[in-house]
């Protein structure tokens, strides 16, 4: 830090002190929890257990509380001519050619009769898909966000989801990210600017608050 220069939170008081409330409707989204993240040797593996664990509680309480619960995964054409730039520019997207068992989702946390699949191929859930159409129909208002990776798909997801009109809660616990320093900034950014960033607990306490409005 320069000398003169305020702390970090010195240095935002004052100009990003906003909050947003809970709504009245909330879905859950799951942001790409698949194979491809999850295990060893995959070159996205991101060590993402505990945030895996989170998201499956947040999944039952929606469920329990009859909120809509979205999952999004990644799928590429082979040789990944549907994936544009950002394939060119990561190559380790390759792992979600059709097919490959990288794209899959775990066994503790799939989608089941009534969820909702979204597949993209770029980092925000709301980007080229039917996302925002399927939130508006539903008369969702919040979106309690949870996922891979925080600096990249969540983030992407969570800005999208403000620009978009919907209310955007990021459970912290329940997002993860290959490093702790992207993933505590983007949160920091996030609460900052564009979303709230919540705990597990407190988004099960909002969530479960919604069902006797």
């Amino acid at each position: 830090m320069a000398r003169g220069e305020p702390d970090l939170s010195g240095n935002y008081a004052g100009a990003f002190d906003g909050s947003l409330p809970f709504g009245a409707r909330p879905a859950v989204i799951v942001i790409d929890m698949v194979e491809a993240y999850l295990q060893q040797g995959s070159p996205l593996y991101a060590g993402v257990e505990d945030a895996v664990a989170s998201a499956v509680r947040l999944v039952a309480a929606a469920r329990e509380c009859g909120a809509p619960v979205i999952f999004t995964n990644v799928e590429y054409q082979p040789g990944g001519a549907d994936g544009g730039v950002f394939f060119r520019k990561v190559p380790a997207l390759k792992v979600f050619e059709k097919g490959s068992p990288l794209g899959a989702f775990p066994a503790q946390l799939s989608p089941v009769d009534g969820d909702f699949v979204i597949t993209k191929r770029y980092a925000s859930a709301f980007f080229a898909t039917h996302l925002a159409a399927t939130l508006t129909s539903l008369g969702v208002d919040t979106l309690v966000i949870a996922g891979v990776s925080t600096s990249g798909c969540v983030r992407a997801t969570a800005l999208d989801a403000c620009q978009n009109g919907f209310l955007p809660f990021v459970v912290r616990d329940a997002c993860g990210d290959r490093h702790t320093a992207p993933h505590e900034a983007n949160l920091f950014d996030l609460q900052a600017k564009y979303a709230e960033v919540v705990s597990e607990a407190r988004a099960l306490e909002l969530m479960a608050a919604t069902v006797t409005r």
